[in-house]
């Protein structure tokens, strides 16, 4: 499995993803959206990003880990926010993926939304190219 991340120079500069992933691989990983929830579907970290952040990625990697996938092979992630601001909410979800990613950057989007379930306030999910 390769991974070429490209960051063209004819497009804005970033931190905390890449703007083209080209993957080689024989088989496809695809996670689903992933909740802030402990192993028995609780709710973690009600009100708190960063707590809740933290489970959804620390969630990710075990739902990697169950399809023999590594952080570092995921090609693109999404990451739904509940009233997302920008410059309020991306560095608390940055310091959540460093945690499962390091320097790994996946392609990205971050979408805002106006709900997902009641007290829930970030989901993410992922698509990796293994072999």
């Amino acid at each position: 499995m390769t991974l070429k991340c490209i960051n063209p120079s004819d497009l804005p500069p970033q931190q905390t993803y890449t703007q083209v992933v080209v993957a080689t691989g024989s088989k496809l990983v695809f996670v689903s959206g992933q909740e802030p929830e402990d192993i028995n579907g609780n709710l973690v970290g009600h009100g708190d990003l960063a707590a809740q952040a933290r489970q959804v990625y620390a969630n990710l990697g075990r739902a990697l880990a169950a399809a023999d996938a590594r952080p570092e092979q995921v090609a693109r992630i999404t990451i739904y926010v509940v009233n997302y601001e920008r410059d309020e909410c991306l560095p608390i979800i940055e310091e959540a993926r460093k945690t499962l990613f390091g320097d790994h950057k996946p392609a990205d989007v971050v979408l805002g939304v106006t709900s997902l379930s009641p007290g829930y306030l970030i989901e993410v999910d992922a698509i990796a190219v293994i072999d």
